[in-house]
């Protein structure tokens, strides 16, 4: 069972948040007023993304914006604050990849932040398996990245069969000749409807890969958990070089499930009905 922390204090005041209550939002993090506080995983991935949405305007899409500190921080004791915004994840699977194409448009313009370069290092966090997971989609040797940095190999069933395909997979894989740019690699799930409202986003999850890889692991996940139809992958097949960025998207989240430490063999079935699908594409 996960502990709620609640916001101290001193957050509160810092972030000038002392006029309302915070209440608890599920999962997400504190609501107080029209403002919204969050823990963050990784204080330089947290900084980053506040900068970025600080001015980021993308047509037809509501942005969550930063809220600075009285000192001028984004962060303060491992928190975030950002403003609110309506709406909750449906299953609009169409709209979410039309999000992505706007989004990417935008954000083709930025740097690579430099902890994108860095590689996973121990103590492993969420962060570390997920850059781990991603290097393994595209390195020459699957998980070249996660066994160099000293992450145990997954120990489960579940865990050694994803591995196993992953390395199956590798295989099918041939060079493409697309650019990388800053993309958002999470976007399934985190998109926010409120009914006739522009879609919203909270938060930027960046990697560097090119655009159609994250509209690619929008798919992945909408087939494996979202109950997404098949029609989805032949909606989009136009995409460039679709089938080889499933294909990456595919090894990418099978990785994820062999490396993370609280992966459940309830998510292994999904995702190997994608493979099945994406062995077909390619």
């Amino acid at each position: 069972m996960t502990t709620i922390v609640e916001p101290p204090e001193q957050v509160l005041t810092t972030f000038g948040l002392t006029a309302h209550p915070p209440i608890a939002m599920d999962g997400v993090g504190w609501r107080v007023g029209e403002v919204v506080l969050s823990l963050v995983p990784d204080h330089a991935r947290a900084a980053w993304s506040a900068t970025a949405r600080e001015n980021l305007y993308v047509e037809g899409m509501r942005i969550a914006r930063p809220i600075r500190a009285s000192d001028g921080r984004y962060v303060v004791s491992g928190w975030r604050a950002d403003t609110y915004v309506a709406g909750s994840p449906e299953p609009r699977h169409d709209e979410v990849l039309a999000v992505a194409d706007r989004l990417h448009e935008a954000t083709a313009k930025f740097e690579r932040p430099r902890f994108l370069l860095q590689p996973p290092a121990p103590p492993f966090n969420d962060v570390d398996v997920f850059t781990a997971a991603d290097r393994a989609a595209w390195e020459e040797t699957p998980f070249r990245s996660a066994r160099g940095a000293g992450m145990a190999e997954p120990s489960s069933e579940d865990g050694q069969r994803s591995l196993a395909e992953v390395k199956a997979l590798a295989g099918l894989r041939r060079p493409v000749d697309l650019p990388s740019q800053l993309v958002h690699g999470d976007l399934f799930g985190t998109v926010l409807f409120a009914g006739a409202a522009a879609p919203a986003i909270t938060d930027l999850v960046p990697y560097w890969r090119p655009a159609p890889w994250a509209s690619a692991v929008i798919v992945v996940d909408a087939l494996a958990w979202g109950g997404a139809e098949e029609e989805l992958v032949e909606r989009w097949a136009d995409t460039v070089e679709w089938s080889q960025m499933m294909l990456r998207a595919t090894m990418f989240r099978l990785a994820v499930h062999a490396l993370h430490p609280r992966s459940t063999a309830g998510a292994l079935p999904g995702l190997l009905r994608v493979v099945e699908i994406v062995r077909m594409m390619v």
